[in-house]
C-alpha cells in the first residue's frame, strides 16, 4: 500500500513576489495493493510532482510517505515509472530497451531476453525487435516504454500521462491494452492524466486535485465493472463521473 500523509512541496522562484511555489500541501492519501488510481486536476496542480515523489526521484519537504510501511528515501526496484515523452535509448533496439532495467540488476543475458521478448510479444510489437525508436511511430515507442518498465516487475507503476501526446485512436488502442495488461499483471498504477474520459475509463478511483497548491480535493470511486469494455463509455454511470469531474474542474479554473 501506498500511503502518503501530510506531504508538501515547495520549490524555489517567483510567485507573488514571495520568492517560492508552494507546489503541494498537506496530501493525505492510500493506494491500495493492485489498485488502478487515475490523477486529474487544473493544470500546475501538481500531479506530476505528486508522482515523482512517490517514484523518489524529488524529495519533499513535509510529511511522510511510506510503501507497505516503508519511508521513501529514493529510487527503489518496487517502483517503475512510464513518462510521456516515452524516454528511450535512441541509439538502442526495442530489445535492448526492454532489456536495459534487468541488465543494471544483474539479470543474466539469457533471462533477460527471454524475459523482455515476452513483454514485447505482450504489448504487440512481436517482430519490431530490432527497430530503433526513431524508426517507431509514437504509439509503437511508448509501448516500448511500457515493456521496458513491466520488464522488472515492479510492484508499482507510475505513469505520468503516457498517452497525452498521441493521437486520439492511438490513445485509445494504448489505453484499452494497458487496461488487457492490468487484467493480466495486476500491478498497483497510479496514471497522472488530463481527461475526464481516460481518467474515468481506467481507474478504480479518480483522485481530483485543487489548483496550486495542489491539495486532494476529493477521491471519486468509479462504479463500473471490469474488464472495461468500450460500451461502458455510453452508460449512466460512466456519463455521470465525467460530468461531475467536470463541473469540478470547471469551477476550479473560472474561480
Amino acid at each position: 500500500m501506498i500511503r502518503v500523509r501530510g506531504l508538501s512541496k515547495q520549490f524555489g522562484g517567483v510567485d507573488h513576489g514571495n520568492g517560492s511555489v508552494l507546489a503541494l500541501s498537506e496530501i493525505d492519501l492510500e493506494v491500495r495493493d493492485n489498485e488502478f488510481i487515475t490523477v486529474i486536476g487544473p493544470s500546475g496542480c501538481g500531479k506530476t510532482t505528486l508522482l515523482r515523489i512517490i517514484a523518489g526521484l524529488i524529495p519533499y519537504d513535509r510529511g511522510e510517505i511510506t510503501i507497505d510501511g516503508k519511508p521513501v528515501t529514493g529510487p527503489g526496484p518496487d517502483r517503475a515509472v512510464v513518462f510521456q515523452n516515452f524516454a528511450l535509448m535512441p541509439w538502442a533496439d526495442v530489445l535492448a530497451n526492454v532489456t536495459f532495467g534487468l541488465e543494471i540488476r544483474g539479470t543474466p543475458k539469457d533471462e533477460s531476453q527471454a524475459k523482455a521478448k515476452e513483454l514485447i510479444k505482450l504489448v504487440g510489437l512481436e517482430n519490431f525487435e530490432k527497430r530503433l525508436p526513431k524508426e517507431l511511430s509514437g504509439g509503437m515507442q511508448q509501448r516500448v516504454g511500457l515493456a521496458r518498465a513491466l520488464a522488472v516487475n515492479p510492484k508499482i507503476l507510475l505513469m505520468d500521462e503516457p498517452f497525452g501526446s498521441l493521437d486520439e485512436q492511438t490513445r485509445r488502442l494504448l489505453q484499452e491494452q494497458l487496461l488487457r495488461l492490468w487484467e493480466h499483471e495486476r500491478k498497483t498504477v497510479v496514471f497522472i492524466t488530463h481527461s475526464m474520459d481516460e481518467a474515468v475509463m481506467l481507474g478504480d478511483r479518480v483522485m481530483l486535485m485543487t489548483p496550486r497548491p495542489g491539495r486532494v480535493k476529493e477521491m471519486i470511486d468509479v462504479p463500473l465493472k471490469r474488464p472495461r469494455l468500450r460500451e461502458l463509455e455510453k452508460s449512466s454511470a460512466f456519463l455521470e463521473v465525467k460530468e461531475y469531474l467536470w463541473e469540478n474542474l470547471r469551477v476550479m479554473q473560472v474561480e
